[in-house]
């Protein structure tokens, strides 16, 4: 199922959303305005596109720490997650997560885990919720490549399967877990042939083909649905920044960069709406123009925003409130 050409231009609009946040925030630490831990998901934008419009606005997303083209996909309000990535007390948490523990359950983005693979057995949970609650609501849960090395993904992928739970399990392998590379740390040749120990529904997609990743995630996101269980969905992308700000991706072989920056996500969807006749030249311009004004407004929003009280310490904290 291919998207048609609303919902492409669509994709375009969120990926290019998610990469103007992604330089200004890379800009910005680069040039000392702003103090952060920050993990850049350049290269990664489809994915979560594709996702986002595939999903209903009740619909779950459990993310990881590189979270950001999830959030936004989700649909979080650019304004409270530009103030929560800041750190102020307008943002999604009060200031109090920052951008490794983003949570804005109404907009249907329900955790960022801190830790690798922490996010699936909690997906797991909110799969578990829905059947308990007689909803026909999906979780998606996003996680790399590295997370499929722990026992929470075999944990989780064994409930889910044997419980018929409807949830999607999206590894954005970006081919790097941390800094070492998918070949020494893998020895299947896809990790979705790990799906089969669990009778899983299991495939492998080009997760920067914005019509690929749309069918696969549309059909997992329909069986799950549907109460047919879950899928565990390979997506296949690159990561084009170190793992986090600070790392100059050394390890990464400069012909193996350049090869996955010339088949960069977005200019190659920039050029097929273009080819389609989806839209010109001009009008792709006028998108690219709105979004970075959200993304202006957002950032000032954050910047004028106040840092939380003292007095917000043990809020949400603890069941009785403590004097600070």
């Amino acid at each position: 199922m291919k998207p048609d050409d609303s919902t492409l231009l669509d994709i375009y609009r969120i990926a290019r959303r998610i990469r103007s946040c992604d330089d200004l925030f890379w800009s910005m630490l680069s040039a000392g305005q702003v103090q952060m831990t920050y993990y850049s998901p350049m290269g990664q934008e489809v994915i979560s596109a594709a996702t986002g419009v595939a999903l209903r606005s009740d619909d779950y997303v459990v993310t990881t720490y590189r979270g950001l083209h999830d959030h936004i996909a989700k649909g979080v309000p650019l304004r409270e997650l530009w103030a929560e990535f800041f750190g102020r007390a307008t943002g999604t948490c009060k200031g109090k997560g920052g951008p490794m523990h983003i949570t804005h359950p109404a907009s249907g983005l329900m955790v960022t885990t801190g830790l690798v693979g922490a996010g699936l057995p909690i997906g797991v949970g909110f799969a578990v919720a829905s059947v308990l609650e007689g909803a026909d609501r999906v979780t998606v849960v996003n996680f790399g490549d590295g997370a499929t090395n722990i026992g929470a993904f075999h944990e989780a992928l064994n409930l889910a399967a044997l419980w018929n739970l409807p949830v999607v399990f999206v590894c954005q392998n970006n081919q790097y877990g941390e800094k070492t590379a998918l070949r020494d740390h893998l020895t299947v040749e896809h990790i979705a042939d790990r799906g089969a120990a669990y009778n899983m529904r299991s495939l492998t997609v080009d997760g920067n083909d914005p019509d690929a990743m749309f069918d696969a995630i549309s059909d997992a996101i329909g069986i799950a649905r549907a109460g047919n269980g879950p899928t565990l969905l390979e997506a296949n992308t690159f990561r084009f920044r170190g793992h986090n700000f600070g790392d100059d991706n050394a390890y990464i072989p400069d012909e193996e960069m350049a090869a996955a920056k010339a088949n960069d996500p977005l200019p190659r969807l920039r050029d097929q709406l273009i080819f389609r006749g989806i839209a010109d030249q001009a009008t792709l311009d006028a998108v690219d123009a709105a979004v970075m004004a959200e993304v202006e407004d957002a950032r000032n929003f954050a910047e004028q925003s106040p840092m939380p009280p003292i007095s917000e310490l043990g809020t949400d904290v603890y069941k009785t409130e403590v004097a600070v």
